[in-house]
């Protein structure tokens, strides 16, 4: 019963995790969309601020005084700030290969686009070796998850000699 139990769990994760390199992949794909919207505003701003003989900080600085300003300047500064962030979530991504992006899951940290690339996402077959290979990292993470916990459930009742 636990051997068809934790040979269930590693097919579970065998089948979560082989889906992982193409889930990247379009993650990769929206946030390349995004950082490239937010370069033109944070380009757009610098440009403006630089033939204004400003620093980028400065420029924000001298957005204030009315309500619709100091909310124009956070939002501006919410823009640039993801922006920075995306984009170097984006050039560490893009130069790492797809099975290698497992090791670099604090990247897939903007909320916004992980749930619209998981709301856009439908599962398929995993053909390439990456998604093999991470279907084989899955099997055995599920079956060792599954054993460690079925082993824990059943200590108290198994007889010590």
């Amino acid at each position: 019963m636990i051997r068809a139990l934790t040979m269930a769990g590693g097919i579970a994760g065998a089948a979560t995790l082989s889906q992982f390199p193409e889930f990247s992949q379009q993650y990769l794909q929206r946030l390349s969309g995004a950082r490239t919207e937010l370069m033109v505003i944070a380009k757009g701003f610098d440009f403006t601020a630089e033939t204004a003989g400003l620093t980028r900080n400065e420029a924000l600085d001298k957005m204030s005084g009315s309500e619709f300003q100091n909310n124009l300047r956070d939002q501006m500064a919410t823009n640039l700030t993801r922006y920075e962030r995306l984009d170097a979530a984006y050039t560490s991504l893009k130069q790492t290969e797809p099975l290698m992006r497992l090791t670099k899951l604090w990247h897939f940290r903007d909320t916004d686009l992980v749930q619209k690339t998981w709301d856009e996402y439908r599962p398929a077959v995993p053909v390439t070796a990456d998604g093999l290979i991470c279907a084989g990292i899955g099997f055995v993470g599920g079956w060792l998850i599954l054993s460690l916990i079925l082993g824990l459930l059943m200590a108290p009742f198994r007889r010590f000699a």
